[in-house]
């Protein structure tokens, strides 16, 4: 018996476009399965001794809230002593005191006003930090400390000292903080510096309404991946940790929409994950529910949808934060943040 039809070998080869499609689901899904396995294993890992592998003391800067003060916490339940600066006295205090009394760890405290760095102020500062580190086995650095305000602005529509306080914060004195401890760790031959970056700046191809923020945040990322280079081959591990949102006072209450308060961690719980990646990296999202959104953002969404839905994102916050001011003049309710 015969027949016309075609063995399966005379059949014509896919097209190009339908071999590269496939191509590109392969690479898309393998990319996905290996950030996924690597979460999995790190987390499935014993923890590191921090003490041991970097040094006794740690330096948390910003501490009296927020990740700061988790990060604080963190570090001494696992036996770090710490030096803690932040610009109010009396939550200085309040946080030592609860560390000593909880973990029974060393702290030491400075009162230092970032915003000042670079100016008389700022240096009298920085000169009671290095006495009050000086001969420290100094091991961890938490760059923590950070200013969001002002939120959702254009950037013609804020007093250009609001810009220059944010920078000064987020990108000058965290520079001279690390310059000031990288010295001693060079000379002990290890230690870790973990500097607070934000997906904002690597997560995302643009933040609208929020440009100088993402901007210092995109000096941090790059200022780590840089002296990772140049302090690995001497016992230093340097590291920008890139979170997404956090549920802290860094934004106003209510002004992060329904779908993202889903994937946002509680203070500890960020800390919790992020000490386990201490040391891993140049460049980390330490919690499952930000890595998964990265995956989204950089492999999924086109860069156009994202500054869209970004712009209106902040147009919204806009609304929000102004019709906030109004209630509050009448007496209402008052704008929650840091």
């Amino acid at each position: 018996m015969t027949t016309n039809q075609p063995w399966p070998w005379h059949e014509p080869p896919a097209p190009a476009w339908f071999l590269t499609l496939v191509l590109l689901g392969a690479v898309y899904s393998a990319v996905i399965s290996i950030r996924g396995l690597a979460y999995v294993l790190l987390c499935l890992r014993r923890p590191i001794d921090l003490r041991r592998r970097y040094g006794a003391w740690a330096v948390v800067t910003g501490p009296t809230s927020g990740i700061g003060r988790s990060m604080a916490l963190e570090l001494a339940g696992r036996g770090i002593n710490l030096v803690l600066l932040d610009l109010d006295a009396a939550n200085l205090r309040e946080i030592s005191d609860l560390i000593s009394s909880r973990h029974g760890v060393k702290t030491r405290t400075v009162v230092f006003d970032l915003s000042l760095v670079g100016t008389a102020q700022g240096d009298e500062a920085m000169r009671r930090f290095r006495e009050a580190v000086d001969g420290l086995d100094v091991g961890v650095l938490v760059n923590n400390a950070g200013v969001a305000r002002p939120y959702a602005l254009y950037l013609h529509e804020t007093d250009v000292e609001a810009w220059l306080r944010m920078i000064r914060v987020n990108l000058w004195a965290l520079t001279e903080i690390t310059a000031a401890v990288l010295p001693g760790m060079v000379a002990r031959g290890r230690g870790a510096v973990v500097n607070m970056g934000s997906a904002s700046s690597e997560a995302v191809p643009s933040f609208p309404l929020y440009t100088i923020y993402a901007s210092t945040k995109r000096y941090i990322a790059q200022f780590s991946r840089s002296l990772y280079v140049e302090y690995k081959s001497k016992g230093i591990d340097v590291q920008c940790q890139a979170p997404s949102f956090v549920a802290t006072g860094l934004l106003p209450r209510g002004t992060v929409p329904m779908v993202l308060a889903l994937t946002m961690p509680t203070p500890d719980a960020y800390a919790r994950a992020a000490a386990l990646w201490i040391g891993y990296g140049p460049l980390c999202s330490p919690v499952a529910s930000h890595q998964l959104l990265w995956c989204l953002t950089t492999l999924v969404v086109p860069e156009a949808a994202l500054d869209w839905f970004l712009l209106q994102l902040g147009q919204w916050q806009r609304v929000e934060l102004r019709n906030r001011k109004i209630r509050a003049a009448k007496g209402s309710v008052g704008v929650d943040g840091n």
